[in-house]
């Protein structure tokens, strides 16, 4: 059974059991998740319940897809998702974004818990995705290329969409939000990185540095949607401040955050929706 395959077996599962058809996704990350409780004629859907799904190892990542109204808008959310570092291939990291795609999803917001790279940044702020640096020496796209996701050969000069982030700026704006932008590095993991590393990774332009995002965003351009990134700035990255860092710190400062996060994204949601 090739991938075109499975993903249309976990849609036929998703559509048994719903009737919503939404063409706006979420995928929240880390202490993120508690967005999908301010849905309404919503229907939860356990990783494990879905066929080809695997089930997520990651503390702060319940793993379920949900598909609801949110402010009356109909979207379907990931809350939690899979990480490069947990054993996973690429193609079941990315495997969510597959299914949303094909479920209809033309507009993908993609959030995170990161580090800061750039020293002006502070823990606590929320920066808009204007690109990335892959350092991962992988890329999800590798392997058999599927013509009903995409081209062969992909453009990347615009993976994270210009007008989108005009909405986000806008929305961030009127709701008083400071908003950084930057270029997420995407990391492995699962170890943090080391001084030296968070020393080359701004030398190369990285602003943010993160385990996640890069791989569904080259996943959702392929696909052809349009995608927005968000991250959610925790921690300031290793060697800036005389610290250890931790994974209860990313999910502490994302608690302390997450009513200006929502209320961001149902702004953009709403401009988006227009």
């Amino acid at each position: 059974m090739n991938q075109l395959e499975m993903i249309k077996e976990a849609i036929e599962y998703i559509r048994k059991h719903t009737k919503l058809r939404p063409s706006i996704g979420l995928i929240l990350g880390s202490g993120l998740g508690s967005l999908v409780d301010e849905m309404t004629d919503s229907i939860e859907f356990p990783f494990e319940m879905i066929p080809h799904f695997a089930k997520p190892t990651v503390e702060g990542h319940s793993g379920k897809l949900v598909i609801g109204n949110l402010n009356g808008i109909c979207v379907v959310a990931l809350s939690g998702r899979y990480h490069y570092y947990e054993g996973y291939p690429l193609s079941v990291v990315t495997f969510p974004v597959r299914v949303m795609g094909l479920l209809g999803v033309k507009k993908l917001i993609i959030t995170n818990a990161c580090g800061a790279v750039n020293m002006e940044f502070k823990p606590g702020e929320l920066m808009l995705i204007h690109d990335h640096l892959n350092l991962t020496s992988n890329n999800p796209l590798i392997g058999e290329n599927i013509e009903e996701f995409g081209p062969r050969f992909p453009d990347a000069s615009e993976i994270y969409t210009k007008k989108l982030r005009e909405i986000a700026r806008n929305a961030a704006n009127e709701l008083n939000i400071q908003l950084q932008e930057g270029v997420y590095a995407w990391w492995t993991g699962p170890s943090y990185e080391t001084p030296a590393e968070i020393k080359m990774i701004r030398i190369l332009g990285g602003d943010a540095v993160g385990m996640s995002t890069v791989p569904e965003a080259l996943i959702a351009s392929h696909m052809g949607m349009e995608v927005l990134g968000i991250s959610c700035l925790t921690n300031m990255a290793s060697g800036i401040l005389p610290q250890k860092l931790s994974h209860q710190e990313v999910l502490d400062v994302a608690k302390e955050v997450r009513s200006s996060f929502q209320s961001l994204v149902k702004k953009i949601l709403f401009r988006m929706d227009q």
